[in-house]
């Protein structure tokens, strides 16, 4: 799941919450440098990919794409996920998308000396875009789509990848609420047990 999913499937806890965000900076072991709550978010990122990647509904999705756009597809998967979760983000909370970003981006503000390398240069960039809040359009979408491009020197050609959401679009969707109805019941639970492991 890309960045959105994975601070909704966090929990109160700030630093927990974090954690969760910023997993794919953290190599093997080298979590253990950071506050316990953030080991807590990291474990439970990794968790939370795992499950996902094995999914066979994401599976689903992820065929969709792979002719074009080979191991590149899990990751434009992922971030079609997180436009469809911006997109109905009122089917999975009460507090308005906007607003729910909003606390998150001062959350990483006051938090910015804990996070991994990678993501305190990212963060201000991050905020500056708003990318959480453009996930709910096909424009920022495409935006994501174009830097993740970029980054890879335009091998990925992930840039393209709006067209085949646009012509599978309700497929997409489905497998998405499918999925994301399974991974929450999934993540709450795995949260709670590392939760207990790590005394929170």
């Amino acid at each position: 799941m890309n960045f959105l999913a994975h601070i909704y499937l966090s929990s109160d806890d700030e630093l927990l919450t974090i954690g969760n965000f910023a997993g794919d900076g953290v190599r093997g072991g080298n979590f253990k440098r950071f506050p316990v709550a953030m080991q807590a978010g990291i474990q439970l990122h990794r968790e939370i990919d795992t499950y996902t990647d094995a999914h066979p509904i994401v599976r689903r999705s992820t065929k969709r794409l792979h002719k074009n756009y080979g191991h590149y597809s899990g990751v434009i998967v992922d971030i079609f996920y997180d436009h469809f979760l911006a997109k109905n983000w009122n089917d999975y909370s009460k507090i308005p998308l906007k607003e729910y970003i909003d606390d998150f981006y001062e959350s990483l503000i006051r938090n910015l000396h804990h996070l991994p390398e990678r993501f305190k240069k990212m963060t201000p960039i991050m905020i500056e875009g708003n990318w959480l809040l453009s996930y709910a359009s096909i424009d920022g979408i495409q935006q994501v789509l174009n830097g993740m491009n970029r980054r890879t020197k335009g091998k990925s050609k992930m840039n393209l990848a709006t067209k085949e959401l646009m012509e599978h679009y309700n497929a997409f969707e489905k497998d998405f609420t499918l999925f994301f109805e399974e991974l929450i019941e999934f993540s709450t639970n795995k949260r709670l047990e590392i939760e207990k492991l790590y005394h929170i």
